[in-house]
C-alpha cells in the first residue's frame, strides 16, 4: 500500500506541470491548422509535438495505476471537456474568431454610404457583402465602438447583428467526421460516417458527395473517379498552375461529332467556374453538383444529352485552389490567394479585382495589401487570373474554341449580375441581350425551387462618388432613376468584364448564390444540393437559351404535350412540368400565375425603362 502511495503522489506531482511555463501548447505553433485533413481528432487531443515528457509520464503512471486504456489519456485539451469536444470550437477557432460579429449595417443615404466606406478603409475591415440597401461586415466587438465613432448619428443604431458566435458558425461550417466515436448519434445533423448505408427516404442524400462540403484532397480525385466511369463524355484537364504550384483542375464535359465528311467548326464552348474567393465553399461545391448532374444525365434525357452534343461545358471547382486549402488547414474565412505581396505579413491577391480590363489602379485598396479587396500592383499580378486568363485566349486562338457563355459563381446575396462592373456610366453592347437571359436564369431558378434572386448589372451594388457626380453633370435626374452610393470595394479588373468585353464572350454572368446573410459565407452543408439544384436550373436554361429555344427544350414527351416558350399563350403546363421547367407546386392555380405574370410585366418594365436612359 505504501508503495501505491508513493506512485500516486508521484502521478499528482506530475499531474501539475501541464501549469508550468516551460510546457509547450498547441497555440505557439507557427500556423495551428483549423481542420486538419486527417481526422477530426487532432482538435480533440493534442498533437503529440505540443505535449511535454512530464505529460507523457504523468499520463503513463495514471494508466499503470489505474489500467486505464490509451484512448482515455491526453484528453485535456484545447477544446474543453470530452463530453462536449466534438460540439465545441477548438482554441484556434476561439483565439482567431471568439470575439467576432458580422454586422449588417442599413444605408439609406449616398452620405451614409460615403461615411462607412472611409470608415470601413480607415478601420481595415472585412467587407462580406453590399448593395444598394445594406452592408454586411465582420469586425471584433473590440472595434465596434470605434466604428460607431466615426459614424453619422443616423447609423448609430441602424445595424443589426447576423452572427453573434462566428466561431461556433465557422466550426459547424466544417463537415461532421466522429472517426473517434463509433457509437451513432441519435440527431441527423452530427451523424458520423458509416459503412453501412441505408437508403434514406430522400434520394439526394444517397450521394454522400454532396452531403458535406469537400476539401481540395477529396476533389480531385473525385474528378478523376468521373473521368474514369464516363470516358465517353468527360475528360480532366488543367486550367494551369497556382502560386503554390498546385493544378487547377477542371472538367470538360461534351461529345465531340465523328462525322468526317463535314469541316470541323468550332467548338461552342461554356465555362462555369467557382471559387475565385477561397471562403465561399458553396461556389465550389455548386460547381460540382452541376458538372454531376450535367455527367449523369447524358443518355438518359434527350434534352441533356443535345445539351453535351452541341456545347463543351468546363466546370472548374475552384480557380483558387491554394486559398481553399487554406480555408481547410488555417483560416476559414481566407478570401484571396496565397501568394506574397509587398508586405510579408499581408498576404494574397483579390482574384476577381486581377484581370486586365479596366484594372483600377485608383483604388483605395490599391496600395493596401491587407486588404481583402487587393488587386495586385499591376494588371493580372494575381497568379492564378493569369494563367485562366491566358488558358481561355489559347483555346479560343489556337484549339479551335468558340467560347459563347462564361459564368462565374460566388456567395453570397442572390444575384444574377451581367457587366459591366467595373461602371455603370457606360453600357455594354447588347444591353438587351445580356438582360433578356439574366431575368431567364432568374425565373428558372423561382420555377425550380422558390427562391428569388435579383437581377441588376454588376456596377449597381454601388458606384464611385466621382462617377455619381458625372453622371448628374450629363443629364438631369428623372424619377426613376436609381440612387448610386460610393463603393465599398472596386469594381474593376473583374472576370466577368475581362470576358465579355476582351474575349468577347457575349453571355458573361457572375451568380451569387444562397443565401441573404443569415449565414453569409458559411452556409450549412444542408443548403449544397438546394443551391445545386438552383443553379442546374439555370444553367440547363442558358443552354436551352443559346440553342435558340429561349429557354424550352422538347423533351421525351409527345409533341402535343410540350410548351413551346415561357409567355406563349395556350402553352400546357403539364407539358412544361415533364421537362421539369415548370415544379409540380406552380402552374396550379390562377394566384401563382397571375404573379408569374405581373414579375414578368414588372421585369419588362425595367428593361424598358433602362433602354431609355
Amino acid at each position: 500500500m505504501r508503495r501505491l502511495a508513493d506512485w500516486c503522489a508521484f502521478a499528482l506531482l506530475f499531474a501539475a506541470c501541464p501549469l508550468l511555463p516551460c510546457v509547450a501548447t498547441a497555440s505557439s505553433q507557427a500556423n495551428p491548422r483549423l481542420y486538419p485533413s486527417s481526422s477530426l481528432a487532432s482538435f480533440q487531443t493534442r498533437s503529440p509535438s505540443s505535449r511535454s515528457f512530464f505529460s507523457y509520464l504523468r499520463d503513463g503512471l495514471i494508466r499503470s495505476i489505474w489500467s486505464l486504456p490509451d484512448k482515455t489519456i491526453g484528453h485535456i485539451s484545447d477544446v474543453g471537456p470530452v463530453l462536449s469536444a466534438a460540439n465545441t470550437p477548438p482554441s484556434t477557432l476561439l483565439a482567431r474568431y471568439g470575439g467576432d460579429l458580422v454586422l449588417r449595417f442599413n444605408i439609406n443615404t449616398p452620405e451614409e454610404a460615403a461615411a462607412l466606406a472611409e470608415a470601413i478603409n480607415i478601420l481595415f475591415l472585412d467587407v462580406w457583402e453590399f448593395n444598394l440597401n445594406w452592408v454586411d461586415i465582420r469586425l471584433s466587438k473590440d472595434v465596434v465602438p470605434s466604428l460607431l465613432g466615426l459614424l453619422p448619428q443616423s447609423l448609430q443604431h441602424a445595424h443589426t447583428p447576423l452572427m453573434h458566435d462566428l466561431a461556433q458558425t465557422i466550426f459547424e461550417s466544417y463537415p461532421t467526421m466522429t472517426f473517434d466515436d463509433p457509437t451513432p448519434s441519435t440527431q441527423d445533423d452530427h451523424r458520423p460516417f458509416s459503412a453501412l448505408i441505408q437508403t434514406p427516404e430522400n434520394t439526394d442524400q444517397t450521394n454522400i458527395f454532396f452531403s458535406n462540403y469537400q476539401p481540395l484532397s477529396v476533389i480531385i480525385p473525385w474528378m478523376r473517379l468521373l473521368r474514369s466511369l464516363f470516358p465517353t463524355h468527360v475528360r480532366m484537364i488543367n486550367i494551369g498552375v497556382s502560386y503554390e504550384g498546385r493544378d487547377i483542375p477542371a472538367l470538360r464535359v461534351g461529345v465531340h461529332p465523328t462525322n468526317s465528311d463535314k469541316p470541323s467548326e468550332s467548338r461552342r464552348t461554356i465555362i462555369i467556374a467557382g471559387g475565385s474567393h477561397a471562403r465561399e465553399w458553396i461556389s465550389t461545391s455548386t460547381v460540382n453538383y452541376v458538372a454531376y448532374s450535367f455527367i449523369t444525365a447524358y443518355g438518359k434525357s434527350k434534352e441533356m444529352t443535345k445539351l453535351l452534343e452541341q456545347f463543351d461545358w468546363v466546370f472548374i471547382p475552384t480557380m483558387n485552389p491554394d486559398g481553399y486549402v487554406y480555408t481547410w488547414e488555417n483560416d476559414r474565412l481566407w478570401r484571396k490567394n496565397r501568394q506574397q505581396t509587398p508586405l510579408r505579413f499581408c498576404q494574397g491577391v483579390d482574384l476577381d479585382h486581377a484581370y486586365g480590363f479596366e484594372w483600377d489602379r485608383d483604388s483605395h485598396t490599391a496600395n493596401n495589401p491587407c486588404s481583402e479587396s487587393f488587386a495586385g500592383e499591376g494588371p493580372f499580378q494575381g497568379v492564378e487570373a493569369r494563367r485562366f486568363a491566358n488558358w481561355a485566349r489559347n483555346e479560343t486562338e489556337n484549339n479551335n474554341v468558340d467560347i459563347v457563355a462564361f459564368m462565374d459563381l460566388h456567395s453570397y446575396s442572390q444575384q444574377i449580375l451581367y457587366p459591366y462592373a467595373y461602371t455603370c456610366t457606360t453600357a455594354p453592347p447588347a444591353l438587351e441581350n445580356l438582360e433578356e437571359l439574366a431575368i431567364g436564369l432568374a425565373k428558372a431558378i423561382r420555377l425550380a425551387s422558390g427562391e428569388e434572386y435579383g437581377v441588376t448589372a454588376a456596377c449597381e451594388g454601388s458606384i464611385d462618388e466621382s462617377e455619381r457626380a458625372t453622371r448628374g453633370n450629363n443629364r438631369p435626374s428623372r424619377k426613376n432613376d436609381k440612387q448610386f452610393y460610393p463603393r465599398m470595394e472596386s469594381g474593376g479588373g473583374s472576370a466577368l468584364d475581362w470576358f465579355y468585353h476582351e474575349l468577347k464572350v457575349k453571355y458573361s454572368y457572375q451568380i451569387k448564390l444562397r443565401d441573404t446573410g443569415s449565414y453569409g459565407f458559411l452556409l450549412p452543408a444542408k443548403n449544397i444540393v438546394p443551391t445545386g439544384k438552383e443553379a442546374f436550373a439555370a444553367i440547363r436554361y442558358m443552354g436551352q437559351f443559346l440553342m435558340g429555344n429561349k429557354g424550352i427544350e422538347k423533351g421525351d414527351e409527345p409533341e402535343e404535350q410540350q410548351g413551346t416558350s415561357f409567355g406563349v399563350p395556350g402553352q400546357r403546363v403539364e407539358g412544361m412540368r415533364s421537362q421539369g421547367i415548370l415544379g409540380e407546386h406552380l402552374g396550379r392555380g390562377p394566384s401563382k400565375d397571375d404573379e408569374d405574370d405581373d414579375r414578368e410585366e414588372e421585369a419588362s418594365y425595367e428593361l424598358r425603362r433602362r433602354r431609355r436612359r
